[in-house]
């Protein structure tokens, strides 16, 4: 993995918006909570740009990011939100320069698209809470953004659950948002996950579709030669009138039960408010025993 220099007293944090259109309200917290941690942010009248329910349309989106991505003034890159669209503008850019100078991008949902790719180019990057709705998290979730942005290890301690499979899983984080994994299998955002933890997270989706994704997953031989499984927040997950007959949980732990990697649920991360960072690509261990999880984060490149 690339070496990338964390934030300082000054650092640039530039604001995009490869996704979905956000305004300038939606911002206002995010933009006010860089500064008063010694940050500046950049961005311009073009973050609020709008084209139907994207930040602009395809060609304006890509070229506003493909900026931040060059300028070696910009230490960061914060996603303003998620949504749909990353997607549609990531064969647009340009790595080459950016692997010159590599910096921070940070978000989750749609930005697993981001992640995806800058994991098959060996980049780190920084899954964690985006500026739309950044008022609402937790003092722990926004604590942990500012700690992973500084360079500080991150450590947390978790509840155990039942569905929990016990071990010790140690090496690269990789993954996102189930639903955008789901849509990117057979491309070259799709990250490599053999010797790999996976991370999955997903809101708004029903059982069966996320049976489904798992399934797809497994049949892609995807789940076999994971180092282990963390699943994140499963979020205003729907059932049909007919009932599935398991949870979301439940068809996640079938779906990689003949394999005997570790396996933890309910990790803070995700659709809702303590939303903690979590490193993708640098070199983290979780420890899974019956009475607790404890994930830590080392920053060794």
């Amino acid at each position: 993995m690339k070496q990338i220099p964390f934030l300082h007293q000054g650092s640039k944090v530039a604001i995009a918006a490869p996704a979905r259109c956000v305004t300038t309200e939606e911002m206002e917290y995010a933009i006010h909570w860089l500064e008063e941690k010694g940050f500046v942010p950049v961005y311009d009248d073009r973050l609020f740009a709008g084209h139907h329910i994207f930040a602009g349309d395809d060609d304006f989106r890509a070229s506003v990011f493909q900026e931040y991505l060059d300028n070696e003034d910009i230490d960061a890159i914060w996603i303003a939100r998620g949504g749909y669209g990353s997607i549609r503008i990531i064969d647009k850019l340009d790595f080459t320069y950016f692997l010159q100078y590599p910096k921070w991008i940070i978000g989750f949902s749609d930005g697993t698209v981001l992640h995806g790719k800058l994991s098959r180019l060996g980049v780190p990057s920084l899954h964690a809470a985006m500026p739309f709705y950044f008022a609402n998290k937790t003092l722990e979730a926004k604590q942990s953004l500012f700690d992973a942005l500084t360079g500080k290890p991150l450590q947390y301690e978790i509840p155990s659950n039942p569905l929990n499979r016990l071990g010790m899983m140690e090496g690269e984080i990789v993954g996102g948002n189930l639903s955008v994994l789901y849509g990117m299998i057979g491309s070259d955002t799709f990250p490599e996950l053999d010797g790999k933890i996976l991370f999955i997270e997903e809101v708004d989706e029903y059982i069966y579709h996320v049976d489904r994704m798992m399934h797809a997953m497994k049949r892609a031989g995807k789940l076999e030669y994971l180092k282990g499984l963390i699943v994140g927040g499963l979020t205003q997950i729907h059932d049909n009138a007919h009932p599935f007959g398991m949870s979301a949980e439940e068809v996640i732990a079938e779906a990689v039960s003949e394999y005997n990697y570790p396996v933890c649920f309910g990790f803070p991360a995700g659709h809702f408010d303590d939303n903690r960072a979590v490193f993708f690509g640098l070199n983290s261990r979780l420890i899974v025993s019956e009475e607790k999880v404890v994930y830590l984060e080392s920053l060794s490149f």
